[in-house]
């Protein structure tokens, strides 16, 4: 038996009660979905300008200095899902916002890349 420090509640997932949930990871797939049922959700796009020109999915957000600020401002059970190119930078920035406090925070598996592939293939891949 692993032993639990007094002030940290040990939970089944490896968090505890003071550490939010990890990050899920969504399908291209599921994220359509998501955005076609209507859901409130935040959709942050941490890749650059010069990337967003190349490829945007409609509804999300550039994550610039504002946003940032913005995001920070919000609900810690605001549901965010972040997407990139292929999903690393992305995972990256959701741990930010989870190390945050955030609790409700998605990657997008594949980043644009599978969004383009899987769900709109006019979004021009590079």
């Amino acid at each position: 038996m692993r032993p639990v420090d007094e002030n940290r509640q040990s939970l089944g997932d490896n968090t505890t009660a003071h550490e939010p949930p990890p990050i899920r990871q969504l399908s291209a797939l599921d994220l359509k979905a998501l955005l076609d049922s209507g859901a409130a959700i935040e959709l942050v796009d941490v890749r650059t300008d010069e990337e967003r020109a190349l490829a945007t999915i409609e509804g999300s957000r550039l994550l610039d200095q504002a946003y940032h600020d913005a995001l920070l401002l919000r609900d810690r059970d605001t549901p965010i899902v972040f997407q990139c190119h292929l999903g690393v930078r992305s995972h990256d920035a959701a741990e930010y916002f989870r190390r945050e406090g955030f609790r409700n925070l998605y990657n997008l598996r594949g980043g644009i890349d599978a969004w383009s592939l899987l769900v709109d293939t006019s979004v021009p891949r590079y």
